[in-house]
């Protein structure tokens, strides 16, 4: 059976209670992933191997008051057993669609500049690095504020800042 590739819609939670191992950070929750697929602004496309997932790409798009819709790109992830197959290119592909058909102008990511997986997935799309018209190439960094104690949630550190996927 082939790799299917699906952006999901409210109505999909079930797709996600049959995840492989490492491909989110941590465990599915069934009322996050609900809340997750009600928000008409996240968008989520799974690739799905004989029933389990074993990738994604996740997204927000969003408006401001003085520009037009964007999207960022939250996270890339596949299962160590399907990597280098395409599918991370398949899943980003997928969600890019979403933006257009949301009338994003822009989509856009952020990385470690050691993670060169991912450095690779997004040059192959076609993105340029440091594609930022505001200043030089090298002038956008990421960072992260705790809001809230890891603990409250059960939430383990790794992988709470700004992802490196």
């Amino acid at each position: 059976m082939a790799i299917e590739i699906k952006v999901l819609r409210r109505g999909d939670e079930n797709i996600l209670t049959n995840v492989a191992a490492e491909v989110f950070d941590n465990p599915v929750d069934a009322e996050l992933t609900r809340e997750f697929l009600e928000d008409p602004r996240h968008h989520i496309a799974v690739a799905v191997d004989d029933g389990l997932v074993v990738g994604f790409a996740s997204g927000v798009h969003y408006i401001h008051p003085d520009k037009p819709a964007e999207l960022w790109i939250n996270e890339v992830a596949l299962a160590p057993t399907h990597r280098h197959r395409g599918l991370g290119k398949a899943v980003l592909e997928a969600l890019l669609e979403v933006g257009r058909a949301q009338n994003c102008t822009v989509a856009w990511v952020l990385t470690y500049r050691n993670n060169v997986a991912a450095r690779a997935l997004y040059s192959s799309v076609g993105w340029t690095e440091g594609a930022d018209d505001s200043g030089p190439d090298d002038i956008m960094l990421g960072y992260s504020f705790a809001l809230t104690d890891a603990s409250v949630r059960g939430r383990s550190d790794e992988g709470s800042s700004v992802p490196a996927h």
